[in-house]
């Protein structure tokens, strides 16, 4: 009889483990440590493990689900449109798992997903912290830019889709090597890029793209912290587009890492790290 019901137990919690993927084909979540919630999203084509020395310190007081979403690393690649299939999986998750009034860590395209929940009616979050994110890439790279001018179909993306190994291992190249200073990390970065599901990558930062929360932001109840890199545009440009994508949010505060790239978890570690500490208290 125990036996039957040790079968029993097992037989539930595979179905239990099944359903619960089936029900989040959007991303994978890892939590480590205790503590008040901390959400981390990395950032475009990015795995997780883009957060191992913040959350190695973190996950010493607070609960960290770090994130990996659909088409990167060994997640499994979903049906576009990605973008709002990913925020859709993750608002799901965070309901299911009572993290409502969690802190949000977003980097790039992670600190754009916070942004958006964020600016959701019933949005109860503490707070959200953005690294290097702004509300819309769009309108930062396409003069006069409207979202709904953003294709699937363009010859860009019809350009990314059909490249060879070796042309698109040397964009991934070139890319990477204008997001850190560290070469060890240009070269992670770009294992991510080569590893991503191609259609995700292309059709995913097109939706990136399209996405435009400059006037959603306004929304925005919690308090929101902005780490911003200062290169390769310089601190003043930089200044300029965040004060200009941010012009309706109410509730924030801005810091600059000074001489960093897009990664500052890799070219300004320390300062990042105590940055984030911070703002949690």
């Amino acid at each position: 009889m125990k036996l039957i019901k040790n079968l029993v137990f097992l037989v539930v919690m595979s179905f239990s483990f099944f359903s619960n993927a089936e029900t989040n084909p959007s991303f994978k979540v890892d939590v480590v440590g205790n503590g008040d919630p901390i959400l981390l999203f990395p950032g475009f084509a990015c795995t997780g493990d883009v957060w191992n020395e913040v959350v190695e310190d973190l996950s010493k007081t607070n609960e960290c689900h770090i994130f990996t979403f659909a088409g990167f690393g060994d997640v499994a690649p979903i049906e576009k449109p990605w973008l709002p299939k990913v925020k859709e999986g993750v608002a799901s998750y965070i309901s299911n798992e009572h993290l409502e009034e969690a802190t949000i860590i977003g980097h790039s395209l992670g600190g754009s997903l916070g942004l958006w929940l964020a600016s959701d009616e019933d949005a109860k979050f503490k707070k959200v912290i953005v690294i290097d994110a702004l509300p819309s890439i769009g309108a930062l790279m396409m003069p006069n830019f409207k979202s709904e001018n953003v294709k699937y179909d363009n010859p860009y993306n019809k350009q990314s889709l059909e490249m060879n190994a070796e042309a698109f291992g040397a964009m991934a190249t070139q890319m990477a090597s204008g997001m850190t200073s560290k070469e060890d990390k240009q070269v992670l970065i770009k294992d991510w890029i080569l590893k991503a599901d191609r259609e995700t990558y292309v059709y995913g930062y097109t939706d990136l793209m399209k996405l435009d929360l400059r006037e959603t932001i306004a929304s925005i109840k919690a308090p929101v912290s902005i780490l911003a890199a200062t290169e390769p545009y310089g601190e003043e440009n930089v200044k300029k587009n965040f004060d200009a994508q941010y012009t309706n949010l109410d509730n924030y505060t801005i810091k600059y890492a000074k001489g960093s790239a897009h990664f500052i978890m890799y070219d300004q570690p320390e300062w990042l790290l105590s940055s984030i500490k911070a703002e949690l208290k």
